[in-house]
């Protein structure tokens, strides 16, 4: 038995390092384009490895950085992600209080709208929000986090509710005792207690966010306003043309700064993910 279980855990390790490696190694050829010359990618190949004769160093990267339009689309994309992200976890951390913490037919019935929320495809409501968000002036950089917010209050609801569960509910009393009202409660008292599940849906929000491309193709007015992943897909060199290697360096200064985010954030999502959805 424990030889079978040994040969079992070394095919699983097979397994999913061959796994990660397929995922990884997009990102790997995309990092080596970003570092080659933009003729080496049109005629030798995009899945060649950089040679000294190709070898563009950070050229790409500076290009990028210095075409139209780059650091205005970051401005967005940060702006965009910050104001979401922050709305996301206030009023859904408060939401999900209210619903575990106020039992009655109305908070039972926000609780599944909210879970009834998260199977719902985008495609099915993206049109009407396209003229609902326009009609609103719900089409700009700065208030956008309001869209978003709807869409992103499924999951950190149900998140937040799972852990708020587990919290006692004496802690609370104890300190209305003592004095505090409803809004000292919360984020004096409940809001640190919180600070795994913050973290982990801070982080699942801000990497959906910063990488959406539809949402912001269909709400925002793309002559005027363009986030980093809607720049990626119209970048255009000198007299309209499309250069790769910047594009290439475009993209992984793209991704760079949110997998850092990830990766000092992953235990904490490994945390949050397993109290929101266990607890309770």
């Amino acid at each position: 038995m424990r030889k079978k279980k040994q040969i079992q855990d070394t095919v699983m390790v097979v397994f999913l390092s061959i796994l990660a490696l397929l995922y990884v190694y997009p990102i790997v050829m995309i990092l080596f384009n970003s570092v080659k010359r933009e003729t080496a990618i049109t005629t030798s190949g995009a899945f060649t490895l950089p040679t000294a004769d190709t070898f563009a160093g950070l050229a790409n990267y500076a290009n990028a950085i210095a075409s139209k339009g780059f650091l205005q689309s970051l401005g967005y994309s940060l702006l965009i992600t910050i104001t979401s992200v922050a709305a996301i976890l206030i009023c859904c951390s408060m939401c999900a209080w209210y619903i575990t913490r106020v039992k009655g037919k109305l908070s039972k019935i926000l609780y599944y709208l909210f879970v009834f929320s998260m199977v719902v495809p985008f495609q099915m409501v993206m049109f009407t929000l396209s003229q609902t968000a326009d009609s609103l002036n719900l089409n700009k950089p700065w208030n956008i986090w309001i869209i978003y917010l709807g869409f992103g209050a499924g999951l950190a609801v149900f998140m937040f509710a799972g852990f708020m569960k587990s919290i006692p509910l004496e802690v609370e009393e104890a300190s209305m005792i003592d004095g505090c009202n409803p809004l000292q409660t919360f984020f004096l008292i409940v809001l640190p207690m919180l600070k795994p599940t913050l973290v982990s849906v801070g982080i699942l929000e801000a990497m959906w966010v910063w990488n959406d491309y539809l949402l912001p193709t269909l709400v925002l007015d793309i002559k005027n306003y363009k986030t980093i992943p809607m720049l990626i897909q119209y970048f255009r060199g000198s007299y309209g043309k499309v250069e790769m290697g910047p594009m290439m360096a475009s993209i992984m200064l793209t991704v760079i700064p949110i997998v850092i985010v990830y990766l000092l954030g992953q235990k904490h999502i490994i945390k949050g993910v397993a109290a929101g959805a266990v607890k309770g």
